[in-house]
């Protein structure tokens, strides 16, 4: 197994390590543990909002709303709808 040394270490994180590690009942050495458990985490999480909506939808095809065009109402002529007192 590879060996890393991490340097200039925040000392607030180094203590929540700490902190983690012993509440699980485990060593300082055993924070590898929590480092791959994070990045496990990391890795299967979408990137964004919209990835994860579309994530689950993809395996049935996706979700393609049927949007049907819609017709603009007539409203005539500017002069029809403009009040004759505001005319000049």
């Amino acid at each position: 197994m590879a060996s890393m040394t991490i340097r200039n270490i925040d000392a607030g994180l180094k203590s929540r390590l700490r902190i983690r590690a012993a509440r699980h009942g485990r060593s300082m050495e055993e924070t590898r543990d929590i480092l791959r458990s994070a990045l496990a985490v990391n890795e299967d999480q979408p990137e964004n909002l919209a990835q994860a909506i579309r994530k689950p939808v993809e395996p049935f095809g996706g979700a393609e709303p049927d949007i049907s065009p819609r017709e603009l109402p007539d409203f005539g002529t500017a002069s029809s709808w403009i009040p004759t007192s505001s005319r000049h």
